[in-house]
């Protein structure tokens, strides 16, 4: 019967001598007594590090090779034909043997598309539409290379029109065919008077004469448009709709106007004439291309429209019949009538 007890008591002796020690460890741990535990394995002693080789980035290939080629914008359009097609084939192939680079086309689906393309290295030569190019000029990412040109210019005015009963006196002269007056005193007989406008992404027939009326400081009424420079001259003609209109130079001519109504030089008249600071379309390259790789583009392109195949690419592709080396220069005065008007770039491009 003794040996249950005991084995009893050396059981309770045990248990409390653990819970004493594990009471006690941080104590005596605290006071730097230590506790012998198992050997670890000493770490190895290392040497110094290496030193790490520089990191080399992967080469860039050269613009305009294979590799890397430059890259042609065709006119943005939802989809292809066999006339664009073939017409960048040919104009593909005359700018690569006269310049020696690679290049390869895109068809961007809209002007939008084009315009942040070559803000972002997808297109390196392109044409623009007027206010396209001031977008993409204004963001730095395009430097003009060539202007269309129509009828040997590359720039057009507009002018003001109004009925002759509406009492505006006209600063234009019909003889020698220039204004007689700044645009403050020809301008400020419009203030408080209701303009007609073409539409909303006009140039000559709203966006540039509104313009030239903001740099005056005359403010008109509420204006209405007429979707065309036909339909303001009709509407001048027949008074009632608004006081004066704008158009290109010069929407009178055009063709069957004049039989409507016979009188219509006399009736309809010119107060003031917009020079001719708007651009037809623009060839553009992207802005980081390197000085030699323009001079040499320009000379292929100049090269290839004195050919008969060149120039029939350019016209199919661009509508270019003829054009002319353009500096971004040359379209300050046009980037300034357009900026005071107040109208959103953005909105005007398609």
């Amino acid at each position: 019967m003794q040996i249950p007890r005991l084995a009893g008591l050396y059981q309770r002796r045990a248990q409390w001598k653990a819970l004493l020690f594990l009471l006690f460890f941080p104590i005596i741990f605290g006071c730097g007594l230590s506790l012998q535990g198992p050997t670890e394995t000493p770490a190895p002693v290392l040497g110094p590090s290496p030193t790490p080789l520089p990191t080399v980035p992967p080469p860039v290939s050269i613009l305009g090779t294979a590799e890397n080629p430059l890259i042609l914008a065709l006119p943005p359009a939802t989809k292809s034909s066999t006339a664009v097609e073939n017409a960048a084939k040919t104009l593909i192939g005359l700018l690569e043997k006269g310049s020696g680079y690679h290049i390869v086309s895109v068809l961007p689906p809209n002007e939008k598309e084009l315009v942040k393309g070559f803000g972002i290295g997808n297109a390196h030569i392109g044409v623009l539409t007027p206010f396209a190019y001031l977008q993409a000029s204004n963001d730095g990412n395009v430097q003009a290379a060539f202007a269309r040109e129509v009828n040997k210019e590359i720039f057009y005015g507009a002018q003001y029109l109004a009925n002759v009963n509406n009492g505006f006196t006209p600063y234009f002269d019909t003889i020698k065919q220039a204004d007689i007056a700044e645009a403050p005193i020809a301008l400020g007989q419009f203030q408080d008077k209701k303009p007609c406008w073409t539409d909303e992404l006009s140039p000559s027939g709203y966006v540039v004469p509104l313009g030239y009326l903001n740099q005056a400081q005359v403010v008109t009424h509420e204006p209405a448009f007429l979707a065309g420079h036909v339909a303001v001259v009709r509407a001048l003609a027949a008074g009632g709709i608004c006081d004066f209109g704008a158009t290109y130079i010069d929407a009178r001519t055009y063709p069957g106007l004049q039989d409507e109504y016979p009188n219509l030089m006399k009736q309809v008249i010119v107060i003031w004439q917009i020079p001719p600071i708007i651009p037809y379309e623009t060839l553009v390259y992207a802005s980081g291309m390197p000085e030699e790789m323009r001079r040499n583009l320009t000379r292929a392109f100049v090269d290839l429209s004195g050919t008969p195949d060149g120039k029939a690419a350019m016209s199919t592709l661009y509508g270019f019949e003829s054009m002319q080396v353009a500096q971004d220069s040359q379209y300050d005065l046009f980037r300034k009538a357009v900026k005071a008007s107040g109208v959103d770039l953005i909105k005007l491009i398609k």
